[in-house]
């Protein structure tokens, strides 16, 4: 194979992405630590945090799109794995045979004694063995080269592109399965469904999750904590909050914690009746999935769990036991948490899929490790209907941009796109408007047949920041078409001003709020939409 010249006196640095940069890489690791707090105690968003008797406990906004999925007759849950760092994907996903590889990774390439085949073509390192039953038994797919265009590299922005599956140039503050929970649906914390709709382990509330109104997650560290923890708290009396906007957005926080207190009980109780069958090693990792094993056994009805594995910022030393650490302890824990599902023979009702905010550089730095880089491989692991194979193609390590970087194969979007329609049975034409018209992978999931959901007339996808300023699209899709009515409604349930009233075709569509041309006041307000005999509401924050 044709080998690049001199590739380390070729390519450019990135400011911030290399231990190198100093105080650039410095601030870039503050700045992410600043997001990652605001986001935990609750400063980032109305709804993701609160103090509980001087505990901090995650809260929830409930949204009947959840109860559609928990009512779903298929059963499937999706795991998400977060790989959090920017994990080396050539050393995860080896081109076997590529000089290239060897000649810009001197000391750190996976050698061929080192690695297990996946094909002729394409390993693993011998640290992720475990996961080779997985896949000579077609219950494990690669997606080769993973990214997006114009890729950020700094750890928060990426992670929230990542997360929001937002355009590299574009903010959005919900993320992609917040959205899609909130879609086919529409919001009402008035009417939560029996179980948590998505559970993160851990304290961290990830942008994954928010939707319009507050994160759709719950977040614990320990079932058995959480329940004790929400036993020496209260309910709040909502009852009397309504006279102005400050206790309007009190009532709407004290509704958010008091839909978590309910779930104390039931997910202790999903938990005790739940039992694991399996050996798992001794990782962090392998503790979390334990507890959604343990969870999906007791039959807790929660479709969407994710958990994090993190330390994969291997700056420096990344082979002297760091990234070959992170692969043993990624495949163990994933192999043993199957083992724990076919035990009960669940493994077919499951799909996992792994990511990270970003790639490393193709080639090594001075240190022995690797900087941040471009794309990656996702991973994902289920039953025998998923089938093995490879989607998408490797990356190209001659043919780089001025940085050193190869492009990406594959949108993550689409990979999103694929598993809420394939795996979870969103609706197409919502997914699309959740993350935009992206290119579904045929194939990549088991197909489901899936029942009509609980919302076969309309649905209400939510609203963001108009790009004009000061004005809110509010976006909503018609499964069917039928006279409809958008309006806002005051927090007592007091009509206070019609949007539009008019017969609308199937299709989704945005309507744009001026408030000053609407005469609507600042304040808390309830979105209401009426289309096909139902009524949707979600709250709104107009100012």
């Amino acid at each position: 194979m044709k080998s690049k010249n001199n590739m380390h006196s070729k390519v450019r640095s990135r400011y911030g992405s290399s231990l190198n940069d100093g105080k650039g890489h410095q601030d870039m690791h503050e700045a992410s630590s600043r997001r990652a707090f605001l986001r935990n105690t609750g400063l980032f968003s109305l709804g993701s945090l609160m103090a509980i008797n001087g505990h901090s406990m995650s809260q929830l906004a409930i949204n009947p799109l959840t109860m559609g999925l928990l009512t779903n007759d298929t059963d499937r849950t999706l795991i998400l794995i977060r790989l959090s760092g920017g994990n080396d994907g050539l050393n995860t996903i080896v081109e076997r045979g590529n000089d290239e590889y060897y000649n810009i990774r001197p000391t750190i390439a996976i050698s061929e004694e080192n690695m297990w085949n996946l094909s002729d073509e394409i390993g693993m390192p011998n640290t992720t063995l475990s996961l080779q039953p997985l896949w000579e038994d077609g219950r494990m797919k690669v997606i080769h080269n993973v990214g997006y265009p114009q890729p950020n590299f700094s750890h928060f922005r990426s992670s929230d592109i990542w997360a929001s599956a937002s355009d590299s140039n574009e903010v959005i503050e919900t993320g992609w399965i917040g959205r899609a929970m909130e879609a086919e649906f529409g919001s009402f914390l008035e009417t939560p469904p029996s179980v948590p709709p998505a559970i993160q382990i851990g304290i961290e509330n990830n942008l994954i999750f928010a939707g319009s109104d507050a994160n759709m997650s719950l977040s614990i560290s320990n079932p058995t904590e959480f329940y004790r923890i929400a036993q020496q708290g209260q309910l709040y009396n909502t009852a009397e909050l309504n006279s102005c906007p400050a206790e309007a957005e009190l009532k709407y926080a004290r509704q958010t914690a008091n839909n978590a207190f309910r779930y104390s009980s039931t997910i202790q109780e999903a938990y005790r009746k739940g039992t694991t069958k399996s050996e798992y090693p001794d990782n962090y990792l392998a503790e979390q999935l334990a507890i959604v094993a343990r969870l999906i056994k007791g039959q807790l009805g929660t479709k969407v769990y994710m958990v994090t594995l993190g330390g994969f910022d291997t700056h420096s030393n990344q082979n002297d036991n760091r990234h070959p650490k992170l692969m043993t302890y990624l495949s163990e824990s994933i192999a043993a948490f199957m083992a724990d599902m076919d035990a009960d023979n669940l493994g077919e009702k499951v799909l996992g899929m792994t990511f990270s905010e970003f790639g490393r550089t193709i080639y090594e730095n001075g240190s022995f490790g690797t900087d941040h880089g471009t794309g990656g491989p996702m991973i994902l692991f289920g039953g025998e209907e998923l089938g093995n194979g490879f989607v998408g193609t490797p990356p190209d390590l001659i043919n780089t941009d001025d940085y050193g970087d190869p492009g990406y194969s594959i949108d993550f979007r689409s990979v999103y796109g694929s598993i809420l329609d394939g795996w979870l049975g969103i609706d197409d034409r919502v997914v699309d408007h959740v993350l935009g018209d992206q290119n579904k992978i045929n194939g990549l999931v088991p197909p489901g047949d899936f029942p009509a959901g609980l919302n076969a007339q309309n649905i209400l996808l939510g609203y963001r920041p108009s790009k004009v300023l000061g004005h809110i699209d509010i976006q909503y899709s018609l499964n069917k078409g039928a006279n409809t009515r958008l309006s806002l409604v005051k927090l007592n349930g007091t009509p206070y001003r019609t949007l539009f009233e008019s017969y609308i075709d199937r299709g989704s569509y945005t309507y744009t709020l001026d408030p000053p041309k609407a005469v609507v006041e600042e304040g808390s307000y309830m979105l209401e939409l009426r289309s096909g005999g139902k009524t949707h509401r979600r709250h709104i924050l107009v100012k």
